[in-house]
């Protein structure tokens, strides 16, 4: 008996000194400087020098502001791009669920983005956008003239489009490579018993992929729009915000950094925390509703009606009788 509880207290021990380290990383490094950036928040104050309480004058001032508030609409840009990369990347996925020839480096290319770093891709896009460089001359070969191509990063009506363009580039690979790896799990023998019944690839993927891999779909979404909102690395690095397109993340860099205005970039951060909290209850929520969290085979709506033509059935059947 004491054997086994001095065996016990061994293992709490061990479970306790292993993660006592990583409790302290996730406390010192996340939850100390959150806790701070809040308290900042409530202070006109620089990283160096006195601080001043103004409670939530910040806070008014990130909505009063328009450079602030109005940044956030440049996000919509970047959702539009996510939706995009979404639908490429589950087209993409299908095609290579089916056997395709040179499979395996078409995947390779296609991850491969994603693995550059950041920054790196934002000075490629650089390059690839300025005129007279890649893709001008690329249109040049074609035909066009020159002064009939647009300036993709100084006009505003296309600058936007072009820069969430690279995030396309950059993530439809990663999502291509998620929506593989859950159509691989389906049974094979769903596939086989469709082509016994005469279903084509549409059918396939509509009635077996789809179902199947739904929950993915929901995740990748609400991370995608999630991850517009905070979209940093292709506007900084690009066109530094400028000819609008400073995201909310590089206006609140601006501030931060430059302006040395540490409390109202505090307080952007703040309320871009809980944008992007309510965004994903929405959603959420939503989906939820809409398809039973994303993982039934048939919605909400879909559901009530079977359950409502089944009522009517029995009545039918009852009346007959």
């Amino acid at each position: 008996m004491e054997n086994v509880k001095s065996r016990a207290k061994e293992k709490w021990l061990v479970i306790a000194v292993f993660m006592f380290v990583p409790l302290l990383l996730l406390l010192v490094f996340t939850y100390v400087p959150f806790f701070k950036m809040v308290q900042f928040s409530f202070y006109k104050m620089k990283y160096i020098g006195p601080r001043t309480f103004v409670g939530l004058k910040n806070y008014v001032d990130v909505f009063s502001r328009g450079e602030c508030f109005r940044s956030l609409f440049v996000s919509v840009y970047y959702m539009g791009g996510a939706i995009l990369q979404l639908g490429l990347a589950l087209f993409l996925a299908t095609m290579l669920v089916f056997k395709t020839r040179g499979s395996g480096i078409f995947k390779g290319a296609m991850l491969f983005p994603y693995l550059i770093c950041g920054i790196a891709i934002g000075f490629i896009f650089k390059f690839f956008y300025a005129r007279g460089f890649v893709l001008d001359s690329f249109l040049q070969a074609l035909g066009f003239n020159i002064d009939n191509i647009p300036l993709w990063l100084e006009e505003e009506k296309i600058n936007n489009i072009s820069l969430a363009a690279t995030s396309v580039w950059r993530y439809t690979g990663q999502n291509m490579i998620l929506f593989l790896g859950a159509m691989m799990s389906v049974d094979t023998d769903l596939y086989e018993a469709s082509d016994l019944d005469g279903a084509n690839k549409w059918h396939q993927f509509r009635y077996i992929i789809l179902p199947s891999i739904k929950s993915i779909v929901v995740l990748n979404l609400i991370l995608s729009i999630s991850g517009s909102l905070s979209a940093f690395e292709p506007p900084y690095v690009i066109t530094n915000g400028a000819w609008g397109t400073g995201t909310y993340f590089v206006i609140m860099n601006r501030l931060a950094h430059e302006n040395q205005k540490v409390g109202l970039a505090c307080a952007m951060a703040i309320v871009l925390l809980a944008i992007i909290v309510a965004c994903t209850v929405a959603q959420n929520l939503f989906f939820k509703y809409a398809f039973d969290d994303g993982t039934a085979d048939e919605s909400k709506a879909a559901a009530r009606q079977r359950r409502k033509a089944a009522k009517a059935a029995k009545k039918a059947a009852k009346g007959g009788m």
